[in-house]
């Protein structure tokens, strides 16, 4: 039998819930679980049977019904050659088993490594670009709401910042919500839209020993948004170490309109759309880690400070740098 560590798991289980949850799935018999260390929303398992290893995650926000509504989606986007694994369904047919009183869904385990930030190459930055625009594409006919990071979400966000009263956060909240307001309002209601991840970092990308990308993960910020902005918030997550990188950018760039071309109204707002997304995190940043607490064990946590300086790199770089930075040949 496996230890358990201590790791961030909002809702622990105990050996008869995994023996339970495998003898749904029909995987065999329990051999040991862990919790996973990721992540600032779910809790996170891996979960060994005699049929093999398989990933549980327990849906800490949604309900039963957005749980069922995220697992059918995977399934279509897998379905479409979407390089992200399909939930397994358990033997009565359902993709969403009940746990703890939380809905609950089973993946097949996908081995595979996570790059640093040091070892992101142009070629990687390229196939994240392609990737993405494929989910844009096969998600197109999706029926799907606007999510939970809206501009009057952000601002709920912010009132609990404030109310807080976290010394740390006193003198930015102001001026990130004249900021937040400012790219609200400058958003082009025009530009086109649909599925998006919403949240194509590192750690949600995992990479085959040839190199290619073996599988997107975790959609569980997915929801119906401007392509423009899920591009952007891909270029703030994997090409800036020190700086905004060029070459990163326009690989990127590149590898999305192999797939999906941007159109010039959408070339001519990716600097709100990526100056809205560099504050969407940093506010969830400061909600989602710097102010929350609980679950079993140390949590991961994620520095709000950095997309913060993304922000300001967006805003000195201004409309026409940006457009350079992304759309001028490297070579």
């Amino acid at each position: 039998m496996l230890s358990h560590p201590a790791v961030a798991v909002l809702t622990p289980i105990d050996d008869r819930d995994a023996i339970a949850l495998i003898h749904a799935y029909g995987l065999g018999e329990f051999v040991a679980r862990a919790g996973i260390a990721a992540g600032s929303v779910n809790s996170n398992f891996a979960i060994d049977a005699t049929a093999g290893r398989v990933f549980l995650r327990i849906y800490e926000e949604q309900d039963l019904a957005g749980a069922q509504k995220e697992t059918s989606m995977l399934e279509r986007l897998a379905r479409a050659n979407v390089p992200t694994p399909a939930p397994l369904r358990r033997l009565d047919g359902a993709l969403v088993s009940v746990l703890r009183g939380k809905p609950a869904a089973v993946f097949p385990w996908k081995e595979g490594t996570m790059r640093c930030q040091a070892s992101v190459s142009a070629d990687d930055a390229w196939r994240v670009g392609e990737a993405l625009a494929r989910v844009h594409v096969a998600g197109q006919a999706e029926a799907i709401e606007s999510g939970r990071f809206r501009f009057e979400d952000l601002s709920a966000r912010l009132d609990r910042i404030e109310a807080s009263r976290d010394e740390r956060f006193a003198s930015i909240v102001g001026g990130v919500r004249s900021r937040l307001g400012a790219a609200h309002a400058a958003r082009d209601r025009r530009l086109p839209a649909g599925l998006i991840h919403g949240d194509l970092f590192r750690d949600n990308v995992l990479w085959s020993e040839n190199g290619r990308i073996g599988a997107l993960l975790d959609f569980e910020s997915a929801c119906h948004g401007t392509y423009a902005y899920d591009f952007m918030v891909t270029v703030l997550a994997w090409c800036v170490g020190d700086d905004l990188s060029p070459t990163l950018a326009r690989a990127m760039r590149e590898g999305y309109e192999e797939v999906r071309p941007l159109s010039e109204v959408e070339k001519d707002a990716l600097l709100v759309e990526g100056s809205f997304g560099a504050l969407r995190f940093t506010i969830t940043r400061i909600t989602d880690y710097a102010l929350r607490a609980g679950g079993e064990g140390p949590r991961v946590t994620k520095d709000w400070r950095r997309f913060l300086k993304r922000f300001e790199k967006l805003e000195a770089l201004g409309p026409r740098g940006l457009r350079e930075l992304l759309f001028l040949s490297a070579r």
